[in-house]
């Protein structure tokens, strides 16, 4: 016995096995901590799955906890307790439940479970503060927030704001040029929210 799910996309190619933590409590913080790693999604590259199963398999270890096969049908895929879940991106887009009367467990904490993912990673791949993170809209960036960004490796780093464009386009102290921190679109905080350090 196990307490198992199938993992999936729309396109019902991939399906990753997990015989235990299959609940939404865990597949859930799951999904999210691979976006905050800044993984590609399984949706939209193969190399979302590896990173899927990395993540997982550091997490069990041992050799019997996840597995990944072709998808056949739902039918023939469904494991039991917890069902299918079918990801879009890093969310869950559709479930496909075990039985009827199914009732979602919820024994994990997600903000545990993110740093349980995290405490398996190896030492160097651990995303360590940023779990602690708030995320504001970037409208309400204040002069002296220190913003996270996420470097090509998928490294991140936290920035002071020092200043916004002529856009209102919050800008970060990343790469200084004479005081001008508009030059390095690198420097722009673009996106519609923000993962800072706690204020205060």
């Amino acid at each position: 016995m196990g307490n198992r799910a199938v993992i999936t996309t729309a396109e019902r190619k991939i399906g990753l096995y997990l015989h235990w933590n299959g609940g939404r409590d865990t597949v859930e913080p799951l999904l999210r901590y691979c976006e905050l790693k800044g993984y590609r999604a399984p949706s939209n590259d193969d190399y979302g799955w590896a990173r899927l199963c990395q993540v997982v398999g550091n997490f069990f270890g041992g050799t019997l906890s996840v597995g990944i096969m072709p998808y056949s049908d739902d039918g023939r895929m469904d494991p039991g307790d917890n069902g299918i879940y079918v990801i879009e991106g890093w969310r869950i887009a559709d479930r496909i439940l075990p039985y009827e009367g199914f009732v979602e467990q919820s024994s994990h904490d997600f903000d545990g479970m993110l740093r349980a993912f995290d405490e398996a990673m190896p030492e160097g791949e651990r995303l360590g503060d940023l779990l602690d993170a708030e995320e504001v809209p970037a409208s309400e960036l204040e002069i002296g927030d220190e913003v996270w960004v996420s470097d090509f490796d998928g490294r991140w780093e936290h920035y002071p704001v020092v200043a916004r464009s002529e856009k209102g386009t919050p800008l970060v102290a990343r790469y200084d040029h004479d005081g001008d921190w508009n030059w390095n679109p690198n420097n722009r905080i673009e996106s519609e929210t923000a993962l800072i350090v706690p204020r205060g």
